[in-house]
């Protein structure tokens, strides 16, 4: 079932996107009266689904059989139909390339300008809707707590993150990715007291890429329960218990706890905790609590068999933004144009072989993965809006047979005044679908390693 939702969010988010964008330069072709030969939803190799065509319009609308993307066909357009025996004859007056340069990049542009307006809208309506929430970074006073790579690179459990490269972090969950995206060579942390500059080596960057636990929550540890087969089902332990220190060794947080205990292995270990006295929650001062050792035992595999108590509403503050319908629209487009710039640099990563970010590249089954197991409207509106941002900034890039390629031939022709022959745009959109191609190979190639491993 899980599959199946997450198989139907893909094409449903996929096919609004696609509409969108197609629709984009559908507007601004009737707009400028050049012929839409076809306007299709999937595609339709062979055979389609529905097809239609209004009475005295020119246009065929259709649902294809092949559920990826889809096209619009605009008469005397050199696209992915390559369509030369329409190229080879006389232009006429209601095709593309016998309008002006002007009027043909705004055609070009449209389905890119559609994108960014739609997740604008989108955005807006989240915030309108649902507001935001998320947990500052400053407001996560426990710090963090590190896996492996983080420890070898210079990280400390309980760090409290200040900066990368001096810009300091809003949002506690975009740690890792604003180190990634801004690919920073040091980090300001808090530690014990003092203020210390990690130096991030830019070898781990790969590492890094692929690490996404480097940072998590530093939370404490705080008893929920104890299973009756555990070792320490006897130990004294009770729910609410809060672990401050193990033997000798201050372990403040649950990561150091776990850490200690791996250490010590079939071993009986002094646990130091706090316990708020019965009935006295509402009568004494916050700072009264018993301490108290108690005796815990690890078993050969370095676990005491204790259930985690608490969540990070327990722990943190979480800040909450509510919108009113007119305050979300600008939200909602500063939001877009933010995701916008962060994604130009997830793409300068992919294009820097060093940091082996093009490992990364996915195709519809690496999409698939980002979406919930279950239907949330909140969360497929959220990744549908990111998905549209990555629709408009890959098509915009000059890449010959997408629309960026496009656009750049038809500046230079409004710069020169001299337009690239049919010839040189023919071979220039073959050179294009063949990176295009090169592009999903890696793209399935990188996927199916993932489900490999």
């Amino acid at each position: 079932m899980e599959v199946f939702l997450k198989v139907i969010q893909v094409i449903l988010a996929l096919s609004i996107l696609v509409l969108v964008h197609e629709f984009g330069h559908f507007f601004f072709a009737r707009l400028f009266k050049i012929k839409v030969d076809k306007f299709y939803l999937f595609f339709d190799a062979g055979f389609a689904l529905f097809r239609w065509k209004p009475k005295n319009s020119d246009t065929e609308y259709g649902i294809g059989w092949l559920p990826f993307g889809g096209y619009c066909k605009i008469a005397g357009m050199i696209d992915e139909s390559m369509d030369e025996k329409q190229i080879k004859s006389e232009p006429q007056p209601w095709e593309f390339r016998s309008h002006p340069a002007w009027q043909r990049f705004f055609v070009l542009f449209g389905g890119v300008f559609f994108n960014f307006i739609l997740a604008i809208l989108v955005y807006s309506g989240i915030l309108f809707n649902w507001g935001e929430e998320y947990i500052k970074n400053k407001d996560v006073t426990t710090g963090i707590a590190v896996n492996e790579l983080a420890t070898e690179i210079g990280f400390r459990n309980g760090d409290i993150v200040l900066a990368f490269d001096d810009n300091p972090v809003e949002d506690f969950n975009a740690l890792r990715i604003d180190l990634i995206r801004n690919q920073a060579r040091t980090a300001t942390v808090l530690r014990d007291g003092d203020t210390v500059v990690v130096d991030i080596d830019e070898k781990y960057m790969p590492a890094i890429l692929n690490s996404e636990d480097l940072f998590t929550y530093g939370i404490p540890f705080i008893v929920d329960s104890i299973p009756e087969n555990s070792q320490n089902y006897a130990s004294g332990l009770t729910k609410g218990d809060k672990i401050l220190r193990m033997d000798s060794t201050e372990t403040p947080i649950f990561a150091e706890v776990k850490e200690y205990a791996s250490m010590h292995k079939g071993q009986t270990l002094i646990a130091t905790v706090v316990r708020e006295p019965d009935g006295t929650k509402d009568t004494l001062p916050a700072w009264y609590m018993d301490t108290l050792q108690i005796p815990v035992q690890v078993n050969e595999e370095g676990v005491m068999g204790i259930y985690l108590g608490g969540n990070l509403l327990d722990y943190y503050k979480v800040t909450k933004k509510e919108y009113s319908f007119f305050a979300s629209i600008p939200a909602g487009f500063k939001k877009a144009c933010n995701r916008i710039a962060s994604y130009w640099k997830e793409l300068k990563l992919i294009f820097t072989p060093k940091t082996q970010a093009y490992k990364s590249v996915g195709s519809f089954i690496a999409i698939g993965r980002i979406f919930p197991g279950t239907w949330n409207w909140a969360a497929f509106w959220e990744i549908t809006a990111f998905l549209s941002i990555m629709l408009a900034v890959l098509n915009i890039l000059p890449v010959p047979a997408l629309d960026g390629g496009h656009l750049l031939f038809t500046l230079y022709e409004m710069v020169t005044g001299r337009k690239p022959s049919d010839k040189f745009l023919i071979i220039m959109q073959y050179i294009g679908m063949i990176l295009i191609i090169g592009l999903m190979i890696l793209a399935f190639g990188n996927d199916i390693m993932r489900l490999l491993k």
